[in-house]
């Protein structure tokens, strides 16, 4: 994948005057936020630590209190790619390596020590602090400015924006175009100081960013020769234990069908049909395993209809429900069809199920979502070579997310999520 992205140069480039009003902006609306939403998390943080040992209910809110860091973070990111026009990723909650609850703990602790999402919480907290001076500094405007007409009313004196001695009526005017200049200055001096900050901070140096790259396309690599050594360990079982032995047997009735057929014409026309039905089911077998190798119907009719023709020839019945408005890339669409029917095939060979649903949905910002459930005895596992490997690294290898949650007793269900642009 070839993106460019942006010198640090051109990310702190100069910035029209706008720029700056809606920094000073924003600035102002951290500051009221940011002192709610400290106090928040910080009574999220002691009140899950006095409640630690209570029924657990304080490792609830420690959990809790990981998703509303995460939030911040993301807010953060989002916040100052939107304010700079400036392409930063937005902050990711980290994947599962492994299905069920292990890999859900696992994931949230390695969230719980990432260092973007701190990076993007530091700058926030940094933000509310700049965001109450600037809010102080335009009540100091404010009062500079109303001061300026103090002689008009008459007045001698004149109170101080924060209180302290008075100001005498004379000097008021020139108090307060003093007054006015410094807030303008101050506020544009810390709207420039929080864009440095920022995109130093938040963004991350080009070195960091490329490392990441490699990290996940090194992943992905990885998760696609997996998935093509599972398939091709696949494709060899079943023609080794289904098509081969049964073309083997088309061969021997065949040569006895060669050997009676002078002496027994009847008994010869018999291996021939035989050796006839078992041919078709032979090409029958090849054509389903070439169906499982590629969907012609996904690249003539879409996901929508493959998933269709897949539910008819399914050995248990099937409850589809696709909604997508348009269509994704071919790799995702081809991710997600062989994720479903590689599950529709273990739930009609290990769950002794009797109903399967499949829901696939086209979601905000690209994403393919898929989800097949059955009411099966459960206790499904990832084996290495197995089934479900297979779908763990070939939606890897498409950089989408995997998920599996196959309790004892049922029911089982498994997700996937694929960005369209995999």
């Amino acid at each position: 994948m070839t993106t460019e992205t942006p010198m640090p140069q051109q990310a702190t480039a100069a910035k029209p005057p706008l720029r700056l009003f809606l920094t000073i902006v924003h600035l102002a609306a951290v500051g009221v936020l940011g002192g709610i939403i400290f106090g928040a998390l910080t009574g999220l943080l002691g009140t899950g630590i006095g409640l630690l040992f209570a029924a657990g209910i304080g490792i609830v809110l420690l959990v809790g209190l990981v998703y509303s860091l995460f939030g911040v973070g993301w807010f953060e990111v989002a916040r100052v790619s939107g304010l700079y026009r400036t392409p930063i990723a937005p902050l990711r909650w980290r994947p599962r390596d492994r299905p069920g609850f292990s890999g859900w703990i696992r994931a949230l602790g390695r969230q719980t020590i990432d260092g973007r999402m701190w990076r993007a919480i530091a700058n926030f907290a940094i933000s509310a602090v700049l965001g109450w001076i600037v809010l102080r500094l335009a009540w100091g405007l404010v009062w500079s400015i109303v001061i300026c007409f103090a002689p008009l009313v008459g007045s001698d004196a004149v109170m101080g924006p924060f209180g302290g001695g008075g100001i005498t009526a004379a000097w008021a005017p020139l108090v307060g175009i003093l007054g006015i200049a410094a807030c303008i200055v101050g506020m544009i001096g810390l709207a420039a100081l929080h864009r440095v900050l920022s995109l130093s901070i938040v963004i991350r140096a080009k070195e960091a960013e490329l490392t990441e790259r490699v990290r996940t396309s090194t992943a992905q690599r990885e998760g696609a020769v997996r998935a093509a050594d599972v398939e091709r360990t696949r494709i060899e079982r079943d023609l080794h234990d289904g098509v081969q032995p049964r073309l083997v047997s088309v061969g021997m009735t065949l040569g006895l069908a060669q050997q009676k057929i002078d002496d027994d014409p009847d008994a010869a026309k018999a291996l021939i049909a035989e050796a006839h039905t078992s041919t078709k089911a032979a090409i029958t077998e090849l054509r389903q395993l070439a169906r499982g190798i590629h969907a012609s119907v996904l690249d003539d009719r879409g996901l929508d209809a493959a998933l269709s023709a897949l539910a008819g020839r399914s050995h248990i019945p099937v409850s589809l429900d696709v909604r997508m408005d348009g269509r994704c890339s071919r790799e995702a669409e081809a991710a997600v069809y062989f994720s479903i029917a590689e599950s529709l095939t273990n739930a009609a060979k290990h769950s002794r199920a009797s109903e399967t649903r499949v829901t696939v949905r086209l979601r905000e910002g690209g994403v393919l979502w898929a989800r097949v459930e059955d009411n099966g005895m459960g206790g499904a596992q990832v084996q290495p070579g197995g089934g479900l490997d297979g779908i763990a690294n070939r939606i890897l290898a498409a950089g989408g997310t995997f998920r599996l949650d196959s309790p004892a007793g049922g029911p089982t269900s498994l997700e996937v999520t694929v960005p369209c642009a995999s």
